[in-house]
């Protein structure tokens, strides 16, 4: 089988794709479980988020008369593209070691952002008000929490190549050798001076995937969803599984630059243990967040993501540098 036939199948099929997406939608059917529990309430069925995508499915799809057909059409189906491909790069350690081994981190850095990207060009395109007040919040808001991304992935590039390299300065990006050297030398997140930087990533994950506190560019009760305001059924369906696809890369690249330890030979018990290590992610980082915050202000988030998240992952930096 072709490389390239092969990187097809991993962005449709495993790790990306349909099994992502399935995971995806599991993850956020909990998340909606748990949060419900939390605030003493009964919450939707786990199979919520599929009920709702298949529902929208069905549905006709509209198009606003002064909306830019094409950019309009053509958002949601960018988001999804980019996401599926990112999904394909995440390694899943015992099971999958990434996209023809180029997990590179410098590739996943800069694929992350193109749902927040078709997000802001959709909700231009519907040329409606409160599509373009939630395009200027997105922006921001992505500017704030895409600085201590790149200074987490830093870190960990820096520490995994100084010591790949037996102590010569460098940055290793391969996930695939960052991940196999923490299978030799022990996880990143158990390290004293990466700790700082898990931090910074658990506090950027509600912030990238959009939800409270920082579900500011599609508050509904101030700005009706913002972007997402004019798209509806198969449309909008796109854009729910998008959402899911995200919520398994950025939990499985969490495993993956933190704990990517395994616990057998045989790779259905690695797959699970790599589940439940993501679970414990979002539970820790946007479950209870979720359920005991408030939405705060575009100003209020961008000082909180470009003060308490940047000083974590300078100082894991800063650790990395001088040790």
């Amino acid at each position: 089988m072709s490389d390239t036939l092969l990187a097809i199948l991993h962005m449709i099929i495993f790790p990306g794709g349909i099994f992502a997406l399935a995971v995806g939608f599991f993850f956020k059917g909990l998340d909606r479980r748990v949060e419900a529990r939390l605030q003493r309430r009964v919450g939707p069925p786990l199979k919520q988020p599929w009920l709702d995508t298949a529902k929208l499915l069905t549905k006709e799809t509209l198009i606003p008369n002064t909306a830019c057909r094409q950019t309009f059409l053509l958002a949601p189906v960018f988001g999804l593209t980019g996401m599926a491909v990112c999904a394909a790069f995440i390694p899943i350690p015992g099971v999958y070691s990434g996209l023809n081994n180029m997990g590179d981190l410098l590739v996943i850095f800069y694929l992350l952002p193109i749902p927040a990207i078709a997000l802001m060009i959709g909700g231009s395109a519907s040329s409606s008000p409160f599509g373009a007040l939630g395009f200027s919040r997105e922006m921001l808001l992505m500017l704030a929490y895409e600085t201590p991304l790149l200074m987490i992935l830093l870190a960990v590039a820096m520490i995994a190549g100084k010591s790949i390299a037996g102590g010569a300065a460098g940055a290793e990006f391969s996930l695939l050798k960052i991940v196999a050297w923490q299978q030799q030398t022990g996880s990143l997140g158990l390290n004293t001076a990466m700790i700082p930087a898990l931090l910074a990533y658990l506090i950027f994950l509600p912030g990238t995937l959009g939800v409270t506190p920082f579900d500011i560019p599609e508050a509904e009760t101030e700005i009706i969803e913002g972007p997402l305001l004019e798209y509806g059924g198969p449309l909008l369906a796109l854009f729910n599984m998008t959402s899911a696809l995200k919520t398994f890369v950025l939990l499985g690249l969490g495993v993956a630059l933190f704990f990517p330890g395994v616990i057998s030979a045989w790779w259905p018990v690695n797959l699970i243990w790599f589940l439940l290590k993501c679970l414990v992610l979002m539970l820790l980082s946007i479950t209870v967040v979720k359920s005991a915050t408030g939405r705060f202000r575009i100003d209020q988030a961008f000082r909180f993501y470009v003060t308490i998240p940047v000083a974590l992952a300078l100082c894991s930096l800063i650790l990395v540098w001088v040790m």
